[in-house]
């Protein structure tokens, strides 16, 4: 049923995308700021409060309804797994702005990339060479790829129903939304736990998304920059994937450029050539072929679990 609903969301996905801020992280958030107004009451305990009845609930929801449908009929199970995957993952959810921004590099229309980065991004992006626009493209999406399909499809597969699918959009959604209000001094710990909750929980799809990566790159490239090179990204949880990602294209991602009027200290990720548009094209390759992977494994294990049964 995983591998069905996975491949059924995805061409659902690709024919109508979802307005993912307005279904899904709207709602989401207004959730959380409602349970902020409840229970922020400066501490830590009260976020954990908080956080467990928000994503709790949630999950809880979504794993009631799907084993009340399967009681009635697997299919219904199944059409209630297709609608959480289709709101919760997705590559349309930043894939327009990655083609458009590489088709104005292919028409040369470098003013046109950066205002569709600087959109994209949420910061200036005047004055980035062709090259510097490519880069952070690439990095965006691969960044994108994790949050919005591998990272959600690994819970997937974890939990039953689509309660995993759930566990994550939702907890990313609390711990980027609170993490983003929490800039209050009476309460600078209401947050934390939100954070630290989905840092456990993007653990290990952080590492299974750079393996799949690897694997469907040139491996010993992806393997050596994750390793040597992951830990000087600021953030170095996505580092591992980013730095993996670019291993396995054979690109230079990461180094200093001009943001906002300043030049931004940045580590040097991957290996081989500048970034330009074709690399571009080559990082939908690589995503492509991980989800492929991906599907090939849940086939495999369903197999599995046929002969075994």
């Amino acid at each position: 049923m995983s591998l069905v609903s996975l491949v059924l969301a995805l061409l659902i996905e690709q024919a109508r995308p979802l307005q993912y801020r307005q279904i899904v992280f709207g709602p989401v958030s207004r959730l959380a700021d409602m349970l902020d107004g409840l229970f922020n009451a400066g501490e830590k305990k009260h976020g954990v409060v908080a956080w467990l009845i928000g994503v709790g609930g949630l999950v809880l929801a979504g794993g009631l309804v799907y084993a009340l449908l399967f009681a009635l009929n697997p299919l219904f199970a199944l059409a209630w797994n297709v609608l959480i995957l289709y709101a919760t993952m997705g590559f349309r959810q930043f894939s327009h702005y990655y083609t458009d921004i590489q088709l104005a590099l292919r028409m040369q229309d470098l003013p046109r990339a950066r205002q569709l980065l600087g959109e994209w991004r949420g910061k200036s992006a005047e004055g980035l060479s062709s090259s510097d626009v490519a880069r952070l493209s690439i990095e965006e999406a691969l960044a994108s790829s994790h949050r919005h399909v591998f990272g959600v499809l690994l819970w997937f597969v974890l939990l039953p129903g689509p309660c995993g699918a759930i566990l994550y959009r939702a907890a990313a959604v609390f711990s980027e939304h609170w993490g983003r209000q929490d800039t209050d001094p009476v309460a600078p710990g209401f947050a934390s736990f939100a954070q630290q909750a989905f840092a456990a929980i993007d653990w290990l799809p952080l590492r299974a998304t750079a393996a799949a990566f690897a694997v469907v790159g040139d491996f010993e490239d992806a393997v050596y920059c994750w390793r040597t090179q992951a830990g000087n990204w600021p953030d170095d949880e996505i580092g591992i994937v980013l730095a993996s990602g670019a291993g396995a294209l054979g690109v230079r991602l990461g180094m200093p450029v001009m943001e906002s009027g300043e030049v931004s200290d940045r580590a040097e990720l991957g290996t081989g050539d500048d970034a330009d548009v074709d690399f571009m094209q080559s990082a939908v390759g690589l995503v492509w072929r991980a989800i492929v992977l991906w599907v090939v494994l849940l086939l495999l294990l369903g197999l599995a679990s046929l002969v075994g049964g």
